[in-house]
C-alpha cells in the first residue's frame, strides 16, 4: 500500500530546514507531528526527599536539554547559586550549546562528549576526584548507571523530571499510513490512549533498538527500522521505504 500520511510522535520541528519538511515536499506525503509523551518537572519537595543537597557536588552530568532545564529550575527554586567553578560534562555538542541559556559559556569548565554516554565517561575518567550529580528523568537507561559504576566515580542520581503520557483522545478516529516512534514510552502512550489499537495496514517506524523491541513486544510489526549503516536517520529510512512502496 502506498504511503500518503505520516504521524511523527514528536513535537513539530522549530526550524524550516528540517529534513521532515524536505521529505514531505520530495515524496509528496503529508507529515503531522504530535508528542505522545511530555516532560513535567518533579516538585522541589520531592527532590529534597531524595536527600539531594546541590552544594555537595562539584560536577554536573548533562545528557539532554531537559536535564539542563530542570537542573537550573531546581537550583533556582532551592535558592542555590551555582558556583562559577562548577564543572559541566555534556553528552553532546547540542546539550553543551544549550547550556549557554544559563551560563556564560567561555567562563565555565565545560567538557563535551561525542554523542554517546560511553564517550562522555572517557572525559570523566580524567576527573575522577569530582563529586558528580546526574540530573535525570524517572526513566533512566540502565547503561548510564552501569557506566558510572564501572568508572568508579563518586556520583548520585537526582530525579528532577518525569515522562508523562500525553492525551491523544482527539486522534481516535484519525488514521495514518505510518506511525513513527523514538522511544518505548511512545509505544506505551499508544496503548494507554488506545488499548484496542490494531495495526491493520498501518506501518510502524521505530528508531533505536529499545524502541524496536518495544514495538515487537507489543505484538506489532516494525516495518521501518533506523538507524542502520544505509539509513542512519529516521527521515532517510522513511524516504527509502516510501520510494519502494509508492513506485509500485
Amino acid at each position: 500500500m502506498k504511503v500518503k500520511t505520516i504521524l511523527v510522535s514528536q513535537p513539530a520541528p522549530k526550524t524550516e530546514t528540517s529534513p521532515y519538511f524536505e521529505l514531505s515536499d520530495k515524496q509528496k506525503v503529508k507529515i503531522d507531528f504530535r508528542s505522545f509523551i511530555h516532560v513535567e518537572g518533579i516538585p522541589v519537595k520531592e527532590v529534597r526527599a531524595q536527600k539531594i543537597d546541590l552544594k555537595n557536588f562539584t560536577a554536573i552530568i548533562l545528557t539532554s536539554r531537559n536535564a539542563v532545564d530542570h537542573f537550573f529550575r531546581v537550583a533556582e527554586e532551592m535558592r542555590f547559586k551555582v558556583p562559577d567553578d562548577m564543572k559541566y560534562f555534556c553528552q553532546s555538542e547540542a546539550v553543551a550549546y544549550y547550556l549557554q541559556k544559563y551560563v556564560v559559556y567561555r567562563k565555565r569548565k565545560i567538557y563535551v562528549g561525542n554523542r554517546t554516554f560511553p564517550e562522555l565517561t572517557k572525559l570523566m575518567k580524567k576527573h575522577k576526584s569530582e563529586k558528580f550529580l546526574l540530573p535525570s528523568s524517572d526513566k533512566l537507561k540502565p547503561l548510564i548507571p552501569e557506566e558510572l559504576n564501572n568508572l568508579g566515580v563518586d556520583w548520585k542520581r537526582a530525579d528532577l523530571y518525569r515522562t508523562v503520557i500525553s492525551d491523544l483522545s482527539d486522534l481516535e478516529n484519525v488514521f495514518y499510513d505510518i506511525l513513527v516512534f523514538f522511544s518505548p514510552s511512545g509505544i506505551e502512550s499508544l496503548f494507554h490512549n488506545f488499548p484496542d489499537f490494531k495495526q491493520n495496514n498501518t506501518r510502524i517506524a521505530a528508531f533505536g533498538n529499545s524502541t524496536i523491541k518495544a514495538v515487537t513486544d507489543a505484538g506489532l510489526k516494525c516495518n521501518i527500522q533506523a538507524p542502520s549503516p544505509e539509513t542512519p536517520s529516521m527521515t532517510m529510512a522513511l524516504e527509502k521505504y516510501i520510494k519502494e512502496v509508492n513506485k509500485k
